[in-house]
């Protein structure tokens, strides 16, 4: 319900925003509100979600987004429009969101079988997905027919339902961590840190993903639409985005049933076929074949974010799988940023054709590189044996680094695993 009313907001936000203020300042102010403590606290949210139930973190943020979005609805029902209030509220849901999305990735193992975690992500997948697809237009039509009020209000409202249906949950679901294991939060992090460091498929390919969104989030969103409408008109961008959300979808759909033995493997090779559509506009191809590249695009990407979801929901312990997952998306999400202030510059020197080729080439080995090590291309899907902590203990110690210190011990029963997301 949440994933429905969160692809609805952007557009409702935005669009309300620009209506009631008239200036573009004001969005781009509303939206770092969000995203700024979206990223500074993301790490404390893992951390929250390793100490206590997770049904509990996510409860408790889903009933404060719900809080703080009706908020926003109400002051834009009621004309009083304020851009410090709705930049204040969205800076609490992003401060909220900080400790859903850590608290969610750690929550599904717990409520399915390991040989079931793949189905299971890719039935999460098919939801968030078809949300992408249709959530913007519905509420682009219900900002066009009543306003962005009630779209945000709506949204508000599938933050409530989400909450509820949590609520729901067994009370044992997200165990707390026993009060002789408690340490400092400051600890935890570290605890959290070394883990993440000490397993090198899950830091190669969080790598892999930086690199991808710093070449990619950019000239996708800023050179995209203006590249493709100099190819082909203003109406190619649209078919693009349709054509990727609906290659996503049906991979998301048919990943159910798809049995790979080296699932890591498989998502890291269709991770490069998300280089294609980038590709196809540098090589300034014709519209058929830009949509197919996106198309195709879609699929890879897809297939990509179930791997490595469950990759590490497999071969992680749930102990320390929030904080392992929050670094993954903070370090996968830092280079946006990045990629999308310095993409204009490019452009401008070197050309918008020529930058987009060399993302798509760069995106393509970034997502390959990761392949070079064993425990990337060796990583079995579902692991039904998971070691001992003395035997996790003497596989870190086994592979410390000659003439130093050894690593912190992995969370797996075979050589690290590896997944990747975007």
């Amino acid at each position: 319900m949440s994933l429905l009313g969160s692809s609805m907001a952007p557009v409702a936000l935005s669009l309300a925003v620009l209506n009631a203020s008239g200036r573009a300042d004001d969005l781009g102010i509303v939206v770092a509100a969000r995203m700024v403590p979206l990223l500074v606290f993301l790490l404390i949210g893992g951390a929250t979600a390793d100490r206590l139930p997770r049904r509990t973190v996510l409860v408790t943020a889903n009933l404060g987004s719900a809080l703080t979005q009706g908020c926003v609805a109400a002051v834009l029902l009621t004309d009083h429009y304020s851009r410090p209030v709705v930049a204040g509220l969205e800076f609490l849901n992003g401060v909220l969101a900080a400790f859903t999305t850590p608290a969610l990735r750690g929550l599904v193992p717990e409520l399915v079988a390991k040989g079931e975690l793949r189905q299971a992500n890719s039935l999460l997948a098919s939801v968030r997905n078809g949300t992408k697809v249709f959530g913007p237009s519905i509420s682009g039509l219900l900002v066009v027919a009543v306003g962005g009020g009630p779209a945000i209000g709506f949204d508000a409202l599938t933050y409530l339902l989400a909450a509820g249906c949590l609520a729901r949950l067994p009370a044992a679901v997200g165990a707390t961590v026993p009060a002789a294991r408690r340490v400092t939060l400051r600890r935890d992090l570290r605890e959290g840190w070394a883990q993440f460091r000490g397993t090198r498929w899950v830091w190669s390919v969080t790598l892999s993903f930086c690199a991808i969104n710093l070449v990619q989030t950019g000239t996708w969103q800023v050179l995209g639409p203006e590249l493709t409408k100099q190819l082909s008109g203003e109406a190619t961008w649209g078919f693009l985005l349709s054509a990727r959300g609906l290659g996503m979808l049906l991979m998301s759909t048919l990943i159910y049933r798809l049995t790979v033995r080296h699932l890591l493997r498989a998502g890291q090779l269709a991770c490069a076929l998300g280089a294609l559509p980038l590709l196809a506009i540098g090589a300034q191809l014709r519209t058929p074949w830009l949509i197919t590249a996106a198309f195709v695009a879609g699929l890879g990407t897809s297939l990509t974010g179930t791997a490595w979801e469950t990759s590490l929901q497999e071969h992680i312990r749930p102990r320390v799988l929030s904080r392992v997952a929050a670094y993954d998306a903070l370090l996968s999400s830092i280079s946006n940023p990045i990629g999308q202030l310095s993409v204009g510059p490019l452009a401008h020197a070197f050309g918008g054709f020529h930058v987009a080729t060399s993302a798509a080439l760069c995106y393509a080995a970034a997502a390959l590189l990761p392949l070079a090590y064993p425990s990337v291309r060796r990583l079995p899907h579902a692991q039904t044996e998971v070691p001992t902590e003395a035997e996790a203990q003497a596989e870190g110690q086994a592979e410390a680094p000659r003439g130093g210190s050894p690593q912190p011990p992995r969370q797996a029963g075979t050589p690290g695993p590896k997944e990747a997301r975007q």
